[in-house]
């Protein structure tokens, strides 16, 4: 396990297969909704595949400035960066999950099914799993004691902030 916090964030970034998209509606006012990660690029670039005619297509057309949060029990994930719609064939057959055939009646040949790509500029983690949650649980422990903030941020297997 890398302890890079770059190499840490992509790592935890594999662990996960849905994730919530964060979009900006025309007003200004912010909504989310869950969505299957269709794949991860080596270089953190996520990919989503969406309906050409759903009301995120409007709201990315407006702002590109998307979020993707993902979370489990003990890990979670933020990236902040700028989506766009792409539509290649190839890049479908070579993400396409036949589960997916339930919100794509058509396949990947679905007339109406166009790739979301999100290109990430910055991203969060914390993980509290494995031997890092348990020095986060001794951390927590003694901040109770002591009425003070659990000590994590100088450690990157537990958190750390990354410019992708």
């Amino acid at each position: 396990m890398s302890a890079a916090p770059d190499d840490k964030l992509r790592e935890l970034l594999d662990d996960f297969d849905a994730a919530m998209l964060v979009t900006r509606r025309p007003n200004g006012a912010l909504r989310s909704r869950p969505m299957a990660v269709a794949g991860l690029d080596a270089d953190g670039t996520l990919w989503f595949l969406t309906q050409d005619d759903s009301g995120k297509i409007d709201e990315i057309n407006t702002d590109h400035h998307v979020n993707v949060a993902m979370q489990s029990s003990l890990k979670f994930v933020s990236i902040s960066g700028k989506a766009a719609l792409v539509k290649d064939t190839r890049k479908v057959e070579e993400l396409w999950n036949e589960a997916w055939k339930v919100w794509f009646p058509g396949g990947k040949d679905d007339p109406h099914l166009v790739l979301l790509k999100v290109q990430g500029e910055t991203g969060e983690y914390w993980d509290n799993s494995g031997a890092s949650g348990i020095k986060y649980l001794i951390e927590a422990g003694k901040a109770y004691l002591s009425g003070t903030r659990p000590d994590v941020e100088g450690d990157p297997k537990i958190h750390a902030k990354v410019a992708l």
